[in-house]
């Protein structure tokens, strides 16, 4: 496996080249091996509380232990990207987290299974703690909200795929077999990321100090073009996360009364999220990323407030806006830290999305006790002032 690659008469990748083909095809892979990787057992919380006799909220730890501690690796995966090459790590991390994936749905126990998740939230660190960076690298500036774009989308349509396929599945097989197979699918993405990913041409490992690594995170949290985008990423993926959680038990409750297979098509919304994602960054790259990040963060703001009706058609054009809306936000909030930190962006990626995956774990874990206070009115109410605050950001962030 080679990390790096002559810099001698290179050029950066752009839209259209071999080598930008090639590029976004592997991050697209590696978007789509890790969201399953993190998700797959979201669709399934209500047969964990069933099969494990344990509340929602409990359930809802199989995500947030995930991300929680995929949070807590994110800074030192990109320190080890330093030190040993962007590709290489992204390529460990993607096929560790994926391996051992296919041997948790036979925990015995809810807590070894927690465990089990917990791992495989370090083990997946390295692919989003290191792909922006990666991207911001070996892309051309002007052909990098695309790229971003492109990543993302894999994201989406991996956490698409994770909940689909589990969710549609345990309709007529076990839920340990219906992870089973989301977790095959995962493995197979990492293998076609690591078969595809080019190899690092402007950037070289090298070894940095502790010292240096927190004189680096100090400056980018100091940087006031950067912490809000830090905060941004923390309310919008909790507010996000916490909405997909609970869902599901809605749905699933009266008056919907729905099935488990009908309810995992629900999921299906991610699709907004492909196509918002990638839209996002092209616009992005021509209009500026302001005015397309405050339209992002409103639509979800409007897409939650259709959701609070018990009138399903509406539920639904709810979360597709919801959705659609978010992935539009996290593309350029994203591919806005990575352009603005034209120094040690591996650092800065890695705090946006220690941020992301913090909100992720905590506030996912939170709205549990929301739900069970105040059913989906709860969760409305409190993802709606994450949003709000998300959107003020948006529009009165320093420029």
């Amino acid at each position: 496996m080679t990390a790096t690659a002559p810099v001698s008469a290179a050029t950066r990748h752009t839209l259209g080249s071999p080598g930008y083909r090639r590029a976004t095809i592997a991050l697209f892979a590696a978007g789509m091996t890790t969201f399953m990787a993190l998700y797959y057992v979201q669709a399934l919380l209500p047969q964990l509380s069933d099969h494990f006799g344990v509340s929602p909220t409990s359930a809802a730890l199989s995500v947030s232990l995930t991300t929680g501690f995929l949070a807590v690796a994110i800074i030192p995966a990109s320190v080890l990207s330093e030190r040993f090459g962007r590709v290489r790590v992204m390529v460990i991390s993607a096929l560790a987290a994926s391996i051992v994936g296919v041997v948790l749905p036979w925990a015995p126990t809810i807590e070894l299974l927690l465990a089990g998740r917990a791992l495989q939230g370090v083990l997946c660190a390295g692919v989003p703690a290191v792909a922006m960076a990666y991207l911001a690298e070996e892309v051309d500036g002007a052909s990098l909200g695309t790229a971003m774009g492109r990543y993302v989308a894999g994201t989406t349509i991996g956490g698409l795929t994770g909940r689909l396929i589990p969710g549609v599945a345990v309709d007529v097989v076990a839920w340990q077999w219906a992870m089973q197979i989301a977790c095959l699918v995962s493995l197979a993405f990492a293998i076609m990321f690591w078969r595809t990913i080019p190899a690092s041409r402007f950037f070289t490992p090298r070894r940095i100090s502790p010292a240096t690594t927190l004189r680096n995170l100090l400056a980018h949290l100091r940087d006031p073009g950067l912490w809000p985008l830090f905060v941004l990423g923390f309310v919008l993926m909790g507010g996000f996360v916490t909405v997909y959680n609970f869902v599901g038990y809605r749905l699933l409750r009266e008056p919907f009364s729905l099935s488990e297979a009908v309810v995992a098509t629900v999921f299906v919304m991610y699709l907004a999220g492909t196509f918002s994602s990638t839209y996002a960054g092209r616009l992005a790259d021509r209009l500026g990323r302001r005015p397309v990040l405050v339209v992002a963060v409103s639509t979800m703001l409007g897409g939650l407030a259709l959701t609070l009706p018990a009138h399903l058609p509406l539920v639904l054009v709810g979360m597709l806006l919801f959705t659609g809306g978010f992935f539009a936000a996290h593309s350029v909030a994203s591919g806005w830290v990575s352009a603005r930190a034209t120094e040690h962006r591996a650092e800065a990626s890695s705090l946006y999305l220690f941020h992301y995956y913090l909100g992720s774990s905590v506030v996912g874990a939170l709205g549990g006790l929301a739900f069970s206070a105040f059913g989906w009115a709860g969760v409305v109410a409190a993802v709606a002032v994450l949003v709000v605050i998300g959107l003020g950001l948006a529009v009165l962030g320093r420029r």
